[in-house]
């Protein structure tokens, strides 16, 4: 009896993953993409290394203009902001980028990666990696929900919702966000200084001796083959919401700021007894400016009633600090 209770369990649980939904594609209502001309970012991507994948992982003898290996684009059409010119990795291919200043680990999305999926369905995703040393790098733990009874062939479509924590989730100059939060912590890992950024082509192949797995084990099933030249995941750009010189980061000082009321309707009230602040700005979960406003005093108000319902960061500016707060409007 036991044993048919905990069949009925798993089999329970199977129904309910199998329906798990995650972030839908750009533009619609819970999506996380963030758009390339986006004001959150601050810096991209400085040096571009590459390691081509195979065009065909299963026929490494395949060729396309005469090469087994994956040849479009250049290492510098990653470097820079996201611009539609893209570096194919080919099967399994690796990409590792560098940044100065570092990435640092602020509130919310700390980076984005960018590929070129023509619409918001053909899809090509790769794992993300980072690295404070160049030689120990740690994985975001990534979800694919995809069937894999039948290979999604290599034009064929893959369902957002299905699929969390890979690159490549987004159709071509809307970045996949990342927030260093979601990485174990790991005392070879420095998140306020991660210089670099590896990027790892998903094979998408369901056959076992090619597939490439999720976090849990599940095998990631995408558009594959693709034996062109263009093959595998193509890195447009990553750009960097949070760094060490200039983010939201969490707890930059100690002081006595006090937000009220928050929630907040109309306007809200600050007071701090350290130290004049100078000045106070107003930014979405994704980064967006939304508000600036010059204050230079311990205690006033900031009008807010343009903004709609939604929680935003505060980031208020002192001498030679700033601190940001969360700010709720119902």
């Amino acid at each position: 009896m036991k044993q048919i209770v905990l069949n009925f369990f798993i089999v329970v649980l199977m129904c309910l993953n199998s329906h798990a939904q995650f972030a839908p594609p750009a533009g619609q209502i819970g999506s996380t993409a963030i758009p390339a001309d986006s004001n959150c970012f601050i810096s991209w991507a400085s040096q571009c290394t590459i390691y081509r994948g195979h065009v065909n992982i299963s026929d490494p003898s395949f060729e396309y203009n005469e090469s087994a290996y994956a040849s479009y684009g250049e290492e510098n059409w990653a470097v820079g902001q996201a611009d539609n010119q893209v570096l194919s990795l080919g099967d399994s291919g690796i990409a590792i980028l560098e940044f100065n200043p570092p990435i640092a680990n602020g509130i919310g999305w700390d980076f984005a990666v960018f590929e070129n999926a023509l619409n918001d369905s053909f899809l090509e995703f790769a794992f993300v990696e980072v690295s404070s040393d160049g030689i120990n790098y740690f994985r975001f733990p990534a979800t694919s929900l995809t069937q894999t009874q039948t290979q999604t062939p290599g034009f064929g479509a893959t369902d957002a919702t299905k699929i969390n924590n890979l690159a490549g989730k987004y159709r071509v100059l809307f970045g996949t966000p990342f927030n260093l939060d979601e990485i174990t912590e790991n005392e070879l890992l420095h998140k306020n200084n991660i210089r670099f950024v590896k990027i790892i082509d998903v094979i998408g192949s369901i056959n076992p001796p090619f597939a490439t797995t999720d976090s849990h084990g599940n095998i990631i099933n995408e558009s594959w083959p693709t034996p062109f030249n263009s093959c595998g995941f193509d890195l447009d750009a990553i750009g960097v919401i949070n760094n060490s010189e200039n983010t939201f980061i969490k707890e930059e000082f100690s002081t006595n700021i006090s937000i009220y009321p928050n929630p907040v309707s109309n306007s809200f009230m600050f007071l701090n007894s350290d130290s004049e602040i100078q000045e106070a700005t107003i930014y979405s979960l994704n980064g967006q400016l939304l508000h600036a406003e010059s204050i230079k005093s311990c205690f006033g108000s900031i009008n807010i009633e343009n903004l709609p319902s939604g929680t935003y960061f505060v980031k208020l500016l002192f001498k030679n600090n700033s601190i940001t707060k969360l700010l709720i409007i119902p």
